[in-house]
């Protein structure tokens, strides 16, 4: 009897061994690489958490940071699987060069508003106080940046700024740091600022609306997941999401 339960065992080994080394694992994870823009980086966290309940065999990690800096690293040939950016121009540099595997989606929109440090101290109440003033505000390349201009334009506004950030996180943390008077921001910054800045309305900001597209890399490898995790961006669950956050959604 011993000994044909040694059999046994040694022929169970046998075809567990034979069926280990056949076939993928089906628990295995695609990890999806996602490059946002810098006002996605809180957001994108609680999306991907969302996303990651039906699709618990795919794990998102995201590069964050200014949507023109992203937009040239795919171009020169960075792995990434999703680009999501804060405008439709710069998003339009990849597509135009063939880089999308599809149309870009828009997902949601964002305005501009004026940062300030706790209590205000440069008393600025309107873009009529930035004379004489520590101004920062996003690079003529970043969303942010190109909206700024555009908006100065629209309301004859001179700007003067101490500083152009790459991104608007950047901007935000100068003026969080009160190493700024104010800057230039989306309102969803300010409401993920922890209270660390207030908020300052700028007038006729609402007719500068940037409008938030993403989508799969050409060059993914992962494009199925890609396509997948581009379409939940428009959910009710991460639409949800983003009215939280204070973006507007189509």
């Amino acid at each position: 009897m011993k000994h044909l339960s040694a059999a046994c065992i040694v022929a169970l080994l046998t075809l567990t061994a034979c069926s280990t080394g056949s076939g993928s694992d089906p628990g295995e994870k695609t990890t999806l690489t996602v490059f946002a823009a810098a006002s996605l980086t809180e957001v994108f966290d609680d999306v991907a958490e969302e996303f990651n309940k039906t699709e618990p065999n795919v794990e998102v990690t995201f590069s964050f940071a200014g949507s023109s800096d992203l937009v040239s690293q795919i171009s020169e040939g960075a792995p990434a699987d999703v680009i999501a950016t804060a405008d439709e121009s710069t998003m339009n540099t990849l597509n135009g060069d063939d880089l999308l595997a599809g149309a870009p989606q828009i997902f949601a929109s964002n305005t501009l508003t004026l940062a300030v440090p706790k209590a205000n101290p440069g008393n600025i109440a309107s873009s009529n106080d930035f004379t004489g003033k520590d101004l920062v505000v996003c690079a003529p390349q970043v969303p942010c940046g190109a909206a700024t201009e555009k908006w100065a334009q629209r309301n004859d506004v001179a700007l003067d700024p101490v500083s152009e950030e790459n991104s608007v996180t950047d901007v935000l943390g100068k003026v969080s740091a009160g190493q700024a008077d104010a800057g230039i921001v989306y309102v969803t910054d300010v409401a993920r600022g922890n209270g660390d800045v207030e908020q300052v309305a700028l007038d006729g900001a609402d007719k500068v609306i940037n409008k938030y597209p993403a989508a799969t890399v050409g060059s993914s490898v992962n494009q199925e997941a890609a396509d997948e995790f581009v379409s939940f961006l428009k959910s009710d669950k991460a639409v949800g999401l983003f009215d939280a956050a204070g973006f507007s959604t189509p």
